[in-house]
């Protein structure tokens, strides 16, 4: 066989592979849903929960002059109930906890690029007298700029998965919805469970509450992507202070290298 035909058949199978492997990556690809805590000008490096308010306006600038597409956790959700064809470098961002840092150092920062977000609320701690938390009034008027959405994270922030009582499970998950929707005066469709545990039937008494959608953390490389009440997201932490390190945890396909490293 000439060297020619041997080169020809060389650059097939080449193509053939680099084909297979883009064909295997794209169906790895995950919407990223980002997860926040903290937005804090004093985050320290080791706290995982917190990110620095200049980190945080970097970030939100890179996925606005870069033409991310980010949408409200609840309409990405839907998309992925209907099975709907998601362009790609679309992002929703979430908050968990309601800090009170998220109406003051977050909040004018979404404004200024007009990113929606969506924050979930432990509603037994809005307004506590530490003042770490967020107040109603705070909560209202993030719900009249039009782009913050809120959701329950239980009454308490109990892992769900310990508590024993089924009584005490419905009061997290029912309770909480609807104090919400009293104080909101709409209807709270987003759930997460706190530290992102659940099994399933906790999961089927989120559905029972009549929420539409929740959000989990890591349920696993075993569980399916598109679960739409368990959402898999990212956590941004101070490791995304690097742009470089922020861009591939919004690429849509860390959560399948995150699934898959050696622990």
């Amino acid at each position: 066989m000439s060297g020619r035909k041997i080169c020809g058949i060389s650059l097939i199978v080449l193509f053939a592979l680099i084909s297979g492997f883009v064909v295997f990556l794209s169906k790895q690809y995950v919407v990223p849903i980002l997860m926040y805590h903290s937005v804090n000008p004093n985050a320290l490096a080791e706290n995982r929960l917190a990110v620095s308010v200049e980190s945080f306006q970097r970030q939100m600038r890179f996925l606005k002059e870069h033409r991310y597409n980010v949408l409200p956790l609840e309409e990405l959700a839907r998309l992925i109930k209907e099975k709907k064809k998601i362009p790609r470098r679309t992002v929703a961002i979430t908050f968990d906890d309601g800090y009170k840092d998220n109406y003051v150092y977050a909040f004018p920062i979404l404004k200024k690029y007009n990113l929606a977000a969506t924050i979930f609320i432990i509603v037994d701690e809005v307004g506590r007298p530490q003042g770490d938390r967020l107040s109603w009034d705070e909560i209202i008027k993030m719900r009249d700029s039009g782009l913050i959405s809120f959701g329950s994270h239980t009454l308490t922030h109990k892992y769900l998965t310990e508590i024993e009582d089924e009584e005490d499970l419905r009061k997290e998950i029912f309770g909480s919805k609807r104090i919400l929707e009293e104080k909101l005066a709409q209807p709270v469709n987003l759930f997460c469970y706190p530290g992102g545990n659940f099994n399933s039937f906790i999961r089927k008494l989120v559905i029972e509450a009549g929420y539409q959608y929740a959000v989990a953390t890591n349920p696993g490389k075993n569980y399916p992507s598109d679960d739409i009440f368990a959402l898999k997201r990212i956590r941004i932490s101070s490791t995304a202070n690097n742009l470089l390190v922020f861009w591939f945890e919004i690429s849509g396909f860390y959560t399948f290298f995150k699934e898959h490293r050696h622990k």
